[in-house]
């Protein structure tokens, strides 16, 4: 059969000849991965959702450590200007601390502003790890940070990764030794956030298979591999720790800190229904799942808390929004779209009807707070 004639009969145009190499293509054959900025020629609707449809309660975020706090932190009357802007009702500042420095970030701002912001408690642990009781020194000390006005406890997700006792053991994140903590906490009535592990390619091989690559360049030492335990072991502890204690309220942080296996997060939350998650900071892997994120939503509307972990970004903020209200699809998410630090894809949004919105961006925290 000639080459130019096609199968059907009908002769073919003659194919052009192939374009000489320039300097440009040249150029392109050794693009880096970090200079790759591809511009989508899909049109699409785009909505702009710069306030949430309901009032919202962000139950992630921070305001940085009293040596250290974040710069809208430092002006609390603006910072309201802003959640104003932004549409939140109130924040759930996670970074407390104890003691002291816990009563005077009370004082600061949930004193002052009055149903704006509620402030969880956090554990010394190396302390509490070198007490003679480590779980009751634990509990005295949330118990502390009750009476001085925290409305929950913040665990961070050192426990499981770093914290190590006297002999040099790594905590895990069931240790038994902090029984008595998670007791208080569910006898004092207030909720533990924890957040255990991190993405699941921080805990894999920096090759060019791994999807974080960029971000864990940028950020080595989130990278935990090798030397630590993996991913599935960590969220396994995290498991037994919610069904040894249903007495005890916990939220799972940045979507019950597997996003990356939507199924597993759900087994957990049909299995306890003391566990909660929030949406905190994992827009990139929810955006990609869109199905799956909306029926997880659907399966346990009354347990998903909106959560941002960005304190005061109106643009990012816009993005959730958009995330949870709109059907809209392929967009970036993050506020500036060549910023691929959180993954090289785009998402699309969930298109939630009202009654859910209603319950993730707000009823379900107030309850869970009792605000």
């Amino acid at each position: 059969m000639s080459d130019t004639m096609p199968s059907g009969g009908q002769p073919s145009a003659a194919v052009p000849p192939a374009p000489a190499e320039t300097a440009e293509r040249e150029a392109l054959r050794d693009l880096r991965l970090r200079d790759f900025r591809p511009r989508p020629e899909v049109r699409l609707p785009a909505h702009q959702v710069p306030r949430p449809r309901f009032p919202a309660i962000d139950a992630h975020n921070h305001l940085g450590p009293a040596e250290s706090p974040a710069p809208a932190a430092r002006d609390p009357a603006r910072l309201i200007a802003t959640l104003d802007e932004m549409g939140i009702e109130t924040m759930v500042d996670l970074d407390g601390g104890w003691g002291a420095a816990l009563e005077a970030r009370i004082a600061a701002f949930e004193r002052r502003f009055p149903g704006r912001f509620v402030h969880f408690a956090r554990v010394d642990w190396p302390a509490a790890l070198s007490a003679a009781d480590p779980g009751a020194y634990a509990a005295a000390q949330l118990r502390d940070g009750v009476g001085r006005g925290a409305r929950g406890l913040k665990v961070w997700k050192d426990l499981g990764l770093h914290l190590r006792d006297a002999t040099g053991a790594l905590a895990p994140v069931d240790d038994a030794r902090f029984d008595p903590l998670w007791a208080a906490a569910g006898e004092l009535g207030v909720p533990v956030l924890i957040h255990v592990g991190d993405p699941a390619a921080f805990f894999r091989p920096l090759d060019a298979t791994n999807e974080r690559a960029e971000q864990l360049l940028r950020r080595p030492e989130w990278h935990f591999y090798p030397g630590f335990p993996p991913l599935e072991e960590i969220i396994a502890q995290l498991e037994r720790l919610v069904l040894r204690h249903p007495g005890t309220a916990f939220i799972g942080a940045h979507v019950g800190c597997y996003a990356e296996d939507l199924a597993r997060v759900g087994a957990l939350l049909d299995r306890a229904p003391n566990y909660h998650i929030d949406i905190s900071a994992r827009l990139a892997e929810l955006g990609r799942q869109p199905r799956a994120t909306r029926a997880l939503i659907e399966a346990h509307p009354d347990r998903v808390l909106f959560g941002t972990d960005s304190c005061a970004a109106p643009a990012l903020n816009a993005i959730y929004y958009r995330f949870l209200e709109t059907a809209d699809e392929y967009f970036p998410h993050r506020p500036d779209p060549d910023d691929y630090t959180t993954g090289r894809w785009r998402i699309y949004g969930l298109g939630l009807p009202d009654a859910l919105l209603r319950a993730v961006y707000r009823d379900n925290a107030r309850r869970l707070l009792r605000l």
